[in-house]
């Protein structure tokens, strides 16, 4: 059976994520179903429309789309292109850039409501005559709805780099050879060359001792700052106002510390994806100031698990995350209590997951 792994090993017990195939992993008549997919709301299709200055009033007009052969609002074609040939990343990380989309079908009408999951097939594989690190794979992406109706279908050109041949890699002297648990397996093979993305570990694989390293980063930018402030009721000015922060911060904005508590705990979520529900935080320690144009990575200690007494199919985790700027200054530390699946139990099946 093909595995194919989404960590490194830094350490005894330290692993860091690390997504995306290698160019020579990928083979002609490979199949990848990507997951998660992602619910479409009539929110964000008039949002799309109009960031976009699109003046097509049938994405945002109730009552004129209502007097056409839809009856409702149609769905932006260009956000099923994004959110299609976003739902595919997690295989094809490793991508330097998409040089060119051959073919963009639109088959079928989306609607708000609507959930999109994402396949893909190899249909071609060749190395970049130009780039030595790099070679061209061929994809061909359908978009599919809930009903499993093809909604987009989406042939391109994606450069993709080779084995150890990433600029991350080199500068980090990172291999994916050094890890062989089944654990850490990025994909499951569910019938012969048809590959199934899958994130995240479960109660029993998560071992007390072990430290994850979470990817990718997070960069913050004072309009969404600003944007989570508002929304969240705070009208506290250093968060919103340039030339409140001119007078009393030097200019900088700080992050707002929710939110900068809420962003570090989605940053684990690639290794704790089969979380059920957060149960608490505690010990949060706000230890430097993060403002806006910083970057954010962020490290979980597992300190301890036990069985959960109500809930049979899931277990109790207490794990401690620390959070680093740029620089690698410590900014944010805190322990969060979650619960997490059993191995083999949950929505998974039912889900297509």
């Amino acid at each position: 059976m093909v595995t194919f792994k989404n960590y490194v090993k830094i350490a005894d017990n330290h692993y860091c994520e690390h997504f995306g195939l290698d160019f020579e992993q990928f083979v002609i008549g490979q199949k990848f179903q990507h997951r998660p997919g992602v619910t479409i709301s009539q929110q964000d299709n008039a949002m799309e429309a109009l960031d976009t200055i699109n003046n097509a009033q049938l994405h945002y007009d109730a009552h004129y789309a209502a007097q056409t052969e839809w009856r409702k609002c149609l769905g932006v074609s260009t956000l099923t292109l994004q959110k299609v040939i976003g739902m595919t990343s997690k295989t094809f990380a490793r991508k330097n850039r998409i040089i060119e989309f051959i073919d963009i079908a639109m088959t079928h009408p989306i609607f708000g409501g609507d959930t999109i999951y994402a396949e893909s097939e190899i249909i071609n594989i060749e190395h970049d005559t130009r780039h030595s690190t790099l070679g061209i794979v061929t994809v061909i992406t359908n978009g599919i709805n809930q009903h499993n109706d093809i909604v987009a279908s989406i042939k391109y050109k994606i450069q993709i780099y080779k084995a150890n041949q990433h600029p991350v890699e080199i500068a980090n002297h990172l291999t994916r050879a050094n890890v062989n648990d089944e654990k850490f397996s990025s994909h499951q093979e569910i019938e012969p060359n048809i590959f199934r993305e899958q994130i995240g570990l479960y109660f029993e694989d998560l071992i007390p001792g072990e430290i994850y390293d979470h990817r990718p980063a997070r960069s913050f930018s004072a309009e969404e700052n600003r944007l989570h402030a508002l929304r969240a009721l705070e009208i506290n000015p250093q968060y919103s106002d340039e030339h409140y922060a001119d007078i009393f911060t030097a200019g900088k904005i700080p992050i707002n510390e929710a939110f900068l508590v809420g962003t570090i705990t989605a940053l684990t979520t690639r290794t704790f994806d089969r979380v059920v529900a957060n149960l608490g935080w505690s010990n949060i320690q706000l230890l430097a100031p993060v403002y806006t144009g910083d970057t954010i990575y962020a490290a979980s200690t597992i300190l301890d698990k036990r069985e959960s007494h109500s809930r049979p199919t899931q277990g109790i985790m207490h794990v401690e995350t620390r959070a680093f700027n740029q620089h690698n200054h410590l900014v944010c530390k805190y322990e969060r209590n979650f619960l997490v699946y059993k191995k083999g139990l949950g929505p998974y099946q039912a889900a297509g997951y």
